[in-house]
C-alpha cells in the first residue's frame, strides 16, 4: 500500500545533505513497512535489526567508528554493506538510547551510509533522555495514519483520487460521483487508517476482519502501557485511555475522566498516551496571528484518538450505525467526523514537521464558542468547522470571524463542495460580510489546497 511519505524518503536518499532519519510515529501506524518500500524501490539491499528483540545488537554499536560499526555487522549478520547500496535500518531504537546519541558519527564520519531508525516508543527516551542530543546532524519524518486519498489508492479507486485532485471552484462534482466518494468514506471511517487494518478489510471485503485488526492494535497499545513509566499507575492509564475516544469534540476536563481521581494524576496518564502518540492535544490559541503555536495554552484544549477507525471500534460502533443514518455527521453526534477531519489536519503538513493543531475556545457566563480547528497558510488563519447538514449552526464560526476581524472560513459537512457569501449574526454587533468554503468529508486532503487558490485569486 502506497503512502504518500515514500516520495520524501525516495528525495532523502538523493539528498547531498542527507542525515540519519528517525521516523516517529503511533505503534503500529507503518513505519517499518514505509522502509521496506523505500528499500525494495531505491536499495540492493536492505540489513533491518530490531534492538528491542535481538538484545545482542547494541554491543555492535559501542564504537564511536562507523567503520568499525559496519565490519562488525557484517560479521554478525552475513550481509555486505556497501554505502549507497545498502540501507541500514534500526528499528525500536528507543530500546538503546546510547545508539541513538551515536547517530552523529554516521552523519559525520560516513554520510554516504542511508541510516534510518524507528520507534513506537521514541517519544520516551526523548523526553528523559540523558545523554547529549545530536543536535544538527539528525533529521525526523511524522508519521500519522493512512490518509483517505491513501486508502482510495490503496482501494484501486485512482480515477476518483483523480477527480479529488484535479477539483477546483468554481468546479463541480456530479452527485453519483458524491455520493460513491460519500459511501467510500463511510467505509473508511469504520475501516481507518491503520494499514493492518486497511489491508484486511481490502484483502477480504469484510468489516469484521478490520475489526479484529483493530481489536488486536488496541490490545497492544493496553500491552504497552507497563512499559510507560514506573510513576504512573497503569490503572489510570487504561481509565484515559478508554475515555478519550468519548471526549472528542469537547474541551477535554478531567473530571470527565474521573470525578474521583486528582487532576494531577490522570494529566501524568494523559501526558504518556500523548508521548506514545495514542492521543492527541488540540490546544486552544487565541489565533490573533501567526504562528498559532505563539498564544497556544497547555491547559485549555481538546483531544483526537489515534485513529478515526480505532476510535470507532473503541466505541463499538459496527456497519449498521455509519450506514443506518442519512447523514454520517449525526454519528455519535458529529464527533465521528470531527475526529476524521482533525486526524486528516494534524498529519496534512510537511512530514518533516512535527504536527501540531489548534482549536478556539471562548468561555463566558452564558456565551461560550468553540471552533472546532484553526489552521493556518502563511499570514492567513483559517477556522475550520465540522458541521452536519447543508447548513448546521455556524454561531460560534460567526463569533469568531467578527472577533478577529476575518472574512473566510471553511465547514465540512456530507453535502457537494460550494462556496458562499454570507454575513456573520453575532446579535448586538455590527455585521461582516465573510466567504464560507463549504467542503464534503472526502476532501479534506486537498482543503489547504483548495484555500490557497481561493485566497490567492481572492487577492
Amino acid at each position: 500500500m502506497y503512502r504518500t511519505a515514500l516520495a520524501y524518503l525516495s528525495d532523502w536518499t538523493k539528498r547531498f545533505s542527507r542525515k540519519p532519519l528517525i521516523i516517529r510515529g503511533a505503534r503500529q501506524v507503518g513505519k517499518s513497512y514505509l522502509v521496506r518500500m523505500l528499500s525494495d524501490a531505491n536499495f540492493d539491499n536492505l540489513l533491518e535489526i530490531n534492538l528491542e528483540t535481538d538484545t545482542s545488537a547494541p554491543e555492535l554499536f559501542v564504537s564511536k567508528d562507523p567503520d568499525t560499526i559496519v565490519n562488525l555487522l557484517e560479521a554478525r549478520y552475513g550481509q555486505v554493506i556497501v554505502p549507497g547500496k545498502t540501507l541500514l535500518f534500526l528499528d525500536e531504537i528507543q530500546a538503546t538510547p546510547e545508539l541513538f546519541a551515536g547517530l552523529r558519527y554516521f552523519h559525520e564520519k560516513m554520510p554516504e551510509l542511508h541510516v534510518i531508525t524507528a520507534g513506537s516508543l521514541l517519544d520516551f527516551m526523548l523526553a528523559d533522555h540523558n545523554f547529549s542530543m545530536p543536535v544538527g546532524r539528525i533529521e525526523y519524518l511524522y508519521l500519522g495514519p493512512m490518509t483517505f486519498e491513501e486508502f482510495l489508492l490503496a482501494a484501486g479507486r485512482e480515477s476518483l483520487l483523480d477527480t479529488l485532485r484535479d477539483f477546483s471552484f468554481p468546479g463541480d462534482i456530479s452527485r453519483p460521483i458524491h455520493d460513491e466518494l460519500m459511501r467510500l468514506t463511510r467505509q473508511f471511517t469504520l475501516v481507518g487508517g491503520m494499514p493492518a487494518a486497511v489491508e484486511a478489510f481490502l484483502d477480504s471485503g469484510n468489516f469484521l476482519e478490520s475489526a479484529a485488526v483493530q481489536q488486536s492494535i488496541l490490545t497492544t497499545y493496553r500491552d504497552d502501557f507497563n512499559k510507560y513509566t514506573r510513576k504512573v499507575d497503569q490503572h489510570r492509564i487504561e481509565k484515559v485511555f478508554k475515555k478519550i475516544p468519548m471526549l472528542i469534540g469537547s474541551k477535554f476536563i478531567y473530571s470527565r475522566v474521573d470525578k474521583e481521581d486528582r487532576s494531577r494524576e490522570l494529566s501524568r496518564a494523559f501526558d504518556l498516551l500523548c508521548r506514545a502518540w495514542v492521543a492527541h492535544r488540540v490546544r486552544h490559541s487565541s489565533a490573533n496571528g501567526v504562528p498559532l503555536d505563539a498564544e497556544a495554552s497547555d491547559r485549555v484544549f481538546k483531544v483526537l484518538f489515534m485513529d478515526v477507525g480505532l476510535m470507532c471500534r473503541a466505541l463499538g460502533l459496527h456497519l449498521a450505525d455509519i450506514e443506518i443514518v442519512d447523514d454520517l455527521m449525526l454519528v455519535n453526534s458529529g464527533v465521528v467526523c470531527e475526529q476524521l477531519i482533525g486526524q486528516h489536519l494534524l498529519f496534512g503538513g510537511e512530514v518533516f514537521v512535527e504536527p501540531s493543531l489548534h482549536c478556539w475556545i471562548r468561555q463566558k457566563s452564558q456565551s461560550n464558542a468553540e471552533v472546532d480547528y484553526v489552521i493556518a497558510l502563511g499570514d492567513k488563519i483559517i477556522p475550520v468547522e465540522v458541521k452536519s447538514g447543508k447548513t448546521g449552526r455556524l454561531k460560534s464560526l460567526h463569533v469568531f470571524l467578527g472577533r478577529k476581524k476575518r472574512h473566510f472560513a471553511v465547514r465540512f459537512n456530507s453535502d457537494l463542495p460550494s462556496l458562499l457569501n454570507a454575513e456573520t449574526s453575532i446579535a448586538g454587533e455590527e455585521k461582516r460580510p465573510f466567504h464560507l468554503m463549504s467542503l464534503p468529508l472526502y476532501m479534506v486532503t486537498q482543503a489547504k489546497r483548495l484555500c490557497r487558490e481561493y485566497l490567492t485569486k481572492e487577492q
